[in-house]
């Protein structure tokens, strides 16, 4: 069973009036859309939209960059090597389906046979692993909400990163469709992963 959802209150600066400009107000949570998504203002924050709902996210700080480059580089190195695909970092777009249609995860694995073009502005599909790095304003968003939406949308594995517990956990979808933990990882461990088979990484290389 999915968990329940309620959407983030995201406060957004008011659009001109309706009867002057002919423009149509900010949706809903739950109806927003991507044509919304592309009249938000360009105040320097991420936003999201995950099943129609929109979502904000703060600049991230140093431990959490730190964090993304660490692991960056060392999946990016893996891949290249292999020549298994590409591998991305936010900013870049992800539309997972017509209502998760501008999704920013922090690291995202494509395999090889759908890399996206390189004009491509963004990647329209599922990408075969995702990270993301929990910061204190998106834990709830990381571990619910995009949880859900990104076992719904058949992403083969999601990694979370924990910056508190300095800890890595790695759920892997199951032939039902539903996410299971494949492990946990902490100091003076090393993570494994199942679509990126042999690759491993010193847990304490991630945290600054």
């Amino acid at each position: 069973m999915e968990p329940s959802v309620e959407p983030i209150v995201v406060m957004i600066p008011p659009l001109p009036p309706l009867k002057e400009t002919g423009i149509s107000p900010w949706p809903a949570q739950g109806e927003w859309t991507y044509e919304d998504y592309l009249r938000l203002p360009d105040d320097g924050n991420r936003y999201e939209i995950i099943e129609g709902a929109l979502y904000m996210v703060n600049a991230p700080g140093f431990d959490h960059q730190y964090t993304v480059m660490q692991l960056l580089r060392q999946i990016s190195n893996f891949v290249i090597e292999k020549g298994l695909g590409v591998v991305l970092t936010a900013p870049f777009e992800v539309h997972l389906s017509e209502r998760s249609r501008q999704v920013q995860p922090d690291i995202l694995f494509i395999a090889a046979e759908r890399m996206p073009q390189p004009s491509a502005p963004c990647f329209v599909g599922v990408p075969d692993l995702i990270v993301e790095i929990l910061s204190p304003n998106t834990v709830r968003t990381d571990r619910i909400v995009k949880f859900a939406a990104y076992e719904r949308a058949k992403v083969r594995e999601y990694w979370i990163v924990d910056l508190g517990t300095r800890s890595v956990e790695v759920y892997v979808l199951g032939n039902d469709g539903v996410y299971a933990l494949f492990g946990q990882f902490r100091t003076k461990e090393s993570t494994r992963s199942a679509v990126l088979e042999g690759f491993h990484v010193a847990v304490d290389s991630l945290f600054a």
